[in-house]
């Protein structure tokens, strides 16, 4: 796997794993004098003047193309600009041979595969900041459209009927807001809730008690605890496996009676069949959607038939400004990129020399498993995350590792869409959380050592790992020596220490057909817990996690995919 796209005297190189090529130059661009970039979903004519404007750069705009058409002649471009229709896939990048950079006018890159564009050299670039007001603004107008029943007044009028009574609607003065994911979106849409005088409680696995504060919102620490009693929610969170169906049957429960959902961030976080039931029963008071689980939904999406309902066809983002916004900003990075080297909001590779690469390449995956494992093992919310090095490690420059870490621990939150080496300070610093590394030889066992510390409060959590010989391996989970893989799916189960539990464990996942490919057991000294760290080669499902903890002396039991 290629791992970075780098600029050396004027060349451009990949750098690769040990035992393939070290430098083999993929294109001179500098020395090009002409550069063609293929813009193939609409952006602002803006945009695409700043592009063609660069001298060396040729740009076509065509839109509309079907994948055969965009396969048959994206050989010829070494950039390429989308927004949300083009769907850039592994087939696409395997014929795109000049391809250097892929811009994505807007925030999700959900349409480009980024393990194929990494694969293939290609850096991926976005506009994580054009559209934020725009989505915030549009997720605000469907509130307060759903509270006062605004579409359903105005198709009542077209028709010609006076309904005043029928159309009573609701003030959102003095409700309780829930907003689920407290990123760029969410602190918008709390700034202007709190303008309108509503109570805004949010959730983020992130957001520290001191940012929440400066926000001037309540912080919940769980989804649960931010949805109960809530009047109103909103969600503004990417989608993943954690946050598939987030508001489902069970917490809509959780609402007050005729409370509303709203949704403009991604489709399937709303299990939209339960949301149904939900309106059905009168439980659920309103619902306003942007996206949903197919797009666009058929002529007979079972919502439509509700009066209590908003609906928009993907319009967050599809304001004049924000358009004209993204497509400058992504006009303006892929043009630089090509011209210069210069990467920024890349979500696939850093902007960094060859030399920095080869000296720490060897830790980045492992710095990046520890710090998913960490967001794992670790309380939510925590106030600081510090890296300290020992042995040779300490010796480097330690900043690509740290980044590395920090990235690992923010992607396994529900709340930035893309972090990567450059953002991840940045995202870090928004939530409140404090970094921290530190090259001060450390008191180990071992000739190196990697050690991640999270801090919240006065609670400490630590992970660390080391190399035996060349081959990486994590040695120590929260207060547990162990010995495992950085890589692969894992079950960490905690429990009292005593005798029959690695027996109980290991019959249910053999009665669930969980295969255990390696294993690893601690105790404390004192001899009243222990812990398992059983890798797997298939994740544990929900059935046999829950049985796991409900058996009496289990005390913990997480599945971690690293």
């Amino acid at each position: 796997m290629m791992h970075f796209l780098g600029n050396v005297a004027n060349l451009w190189y990949v750098v690769i794993p040990a035992g393939q090529d070290q430098h083999r130059p993929v294109a001179c661009l500098r020395a090009m004098t002409q550069y063609r970039v293929l813009v193939s979903d609409p952006i602002s004519e803006k945009g695409v003047e700043a592009l063609a404007s660069a001298p060396g750069i040729l740009v076509d705009v065509k839109t509309g193309l079907k994948p055969d058409e965009l396969l048959a002649i994206i050989g010829e471009y070494h950039g390429l600009v989308v927004r949300s229709q083009t769907k850039v896939t592994a087939e696409v990048f395997a014929a795109a041979k000049n391809l250097k950079a892929v811009g994505r006018a807007g925030v999700g890159v959900d349409n480009i595969d980024r393990q194929a564009a990494t694969d293939h050299g290609v850096v991926v670039m976005n506009t994580p900041s054009g559209n934020t007001i725009s989505t915030a603004e549009h997720a605000f107008t469907l509130m307060l459209s759903l509270a006062r029943s605004i579409p359903q007044a105005h198709a009542s009028m077209i028709a010609g009927r006076w309904d005043r009574k029928k159309f009573e609607g609701r003030e959102i003065a003095g409700k309780r807001l829930a907003i689920i994911g407290m990123g760029r979106i969410g602190t918008e849409f709390a700034k202007r809730a709190l303008a309108f005088g509503m109570n805004v409680v949010a959730y983020d696995p992130f957001l520290t008690t001191a940012r929440a504060a400066a926000l001037k919102v309540e912080l919940a620490d769980t989804v649960d605890a931010a949805l109960t009693a809530a009047d109103v929610v909103t969600l503004h969170i990417p989608l993943n496996e954690e946050s598939q169906h987030i508001i489902n049957a069970n917490r809509i429960a959780l609402l007050n009676r005729g409370a509303m959902v709203i949704n403009c961030a991604r489709g399937g976080l709303v299990d939209e069949a339960a949301a149904k039931n939900a309106l059905d029963s009168g439980h659920l008071g309103g619902l306003a959607l942007d996206v949903y689980e197919v797009e666009p939904p058929p002529a007979d999406f079972p919502l439509f038939a509700h009066q209590n309902t908003v609906f928009t066809p993907h319009l967050g983002a599809s304001t004049s400004e924000a358009q004209e916004n993204v497509g400058i900003e992504v006009a303006y990075q892929v043009r630089d990129f090509l011209a210069t080297g210069e990467i920024r909001n890349a979500v696939n590779m850093p902007n960094l020399d060859a030399k920095t690469i080869q000296e720490v390449g060897k830790y980045m995956d492992l710095a990046s498993s520890l710090g998913k494992l960490a967001a794992k093992i670790a309380p939510a919310q925590a106030d600081t995350v510090r890296v300290c090095f020992a042995g040779p490690v300490a010796e480097m420059d330690t900043d690509l590792i740290t980044r590395a870490v920090l990235t690992g621990y923010l992607c396994s939150a529900c709340n930035e869409a893309q972090v990567n080496l450059i953002n991840a300070p940045a995202v870090a610093k928004n939530f409140g959380v404090e970094v921290q590394k530190s090259s001060v030889a450390i008191e180990t066992a071992y000739n190196e050592l990697l050690e991640v510390d999270i801090l919240k409060g006065g609670e400490v959590t630590t992970v660390a790992a080391t190399f035996f010989g060349t081959q990486p391996r994590i040695v120590h989970i929260a207060g547990h020596n162990v010995e495992t893989n950085v890589a692969g799916r894992f079950l960490f189960v905690e429990n009292d220490d005593r005798p029959g539990m690695v027996g109980t464990v290991g019959m249910a996942l053999g009665t669930a057909a969980v295969n255990i490919a390696n294993m690893s057991l601690s105790r404390t000294p004192d001899r009243t817990r222990a812990v398992t760290v059983l890798e797997v080669d298939s994740e544990p499902n929900a059935e046999l996690l829950q049985s796991l903890r409900s058996t009496p002396g289990i005390l913990r039991v997480l599945s971690i995919h690293l």
